[in-house]
């Protein structure tokens, strides 16, 4: 249903990040190699960084309510934008949504960035067990789609625990008991990245200093590592740990 990817390690721009590779997130947005359900991602997307040398607390971000390759403009401008976390999707939107820009992630609260690659068979169910009470100031949780309820139950727990990593957990094993589907989640809160498998594919790659988590490679490159299904991956500056999601 999307493509997504998040990064982390020495600042890069987000031109080399998101256009360069010669299977960048830009051309899986038109061209996707291993992507299971839709066959073109022109709903939206949506960037979101952590800026450097800044006193920033949340990350910045850039979405659209349109294919990424129709932003010239936004590819510019990438050339100059530099961060050494980042996270960003393109979009092939749930039939029975739409493709207003409110639904192009990353959503964002606090220091949080998060992604849902997949679909949920029954929305309503999610909505009804996993959005209220909406968490304050996460406005994306009211977004019309099947990733908000995700989203307002990951903040939820992230907020009370500090763990984004048992936080997208517990959002996945709630979505199941819900509603059959596909939650493949990723995020970050700047110092960390991570994602989950439950449904669709997932990379990693360590590079340069750099880690790397995907929907699948950008490059034809030694080192990317595809992630077991059921699992939840996290990746720090120092290393990449896979455990069971239980």
């Amino acid at each position: 249903m999307c493509r997504h990817l998040a990064y982390l390690g020495p600042p890069r721009t987000l031109h080399e990040l998101l256009y360069a590779a010669p299977h960048s997130l830009h051309v899986q947005s038109w061209a996707p190699r291993q992507q299971r359900y839709g066959t073109v991602n022109a709903d939206g997307f949506g960037v979101g960084w952590y800026p450097e040398g800044t006193e920033t607390a949340e990350p910045l971000r850039y979405r659209r309510a349109m294919p990424i390759w129709g932003d010239s403009s936004f590819a510019d401008a990438a050339r100059a934008i530099g961060s050494g976390c980042v996270l960003a999707a393109v979009r092939d939107a749930t039939v029975g949504f739409g493709s207003e820009e409110s639904g192009a992630q990353p959503f964002r609260a606090d220091r949080l960035l998060f992604s849902h690659n997949g679909a949920a068979r029954d929305d309503q169910a999610l909505l009804t067990g996993m959005a209220a009470p909406f968490p304050p100031d996460a406005l994306d949780a009211r977004a019309p789609v099947d990733s908000a309820p995700l989203f307002a139950h990951a903040v939820r727990a992230w907020r009370t625990s500090g763990d984004l990593t048992d936080a997208l957990a517990r959002a996945v094993h709630r979505a199941r008991e819900l509603s059959e589907g596909r939650y493949n989640l990723l995020a970050s809160d700047g110092e960390v990245i991570v994602g989950t498998t439950a449904g669709d594919t997932l990379y990693t790659l360590r590079r340069d200093e750099g880690v790397w988590l995907a929907s699948e490679p950008f490059d034809d490159g030694r080192g990317w590592r595809q992630i077991p299904e059921n699992s939840v991956v996290v990746a720090t500056r120092e290393g990449t740990d896979v455990r069971p999601l239980g």
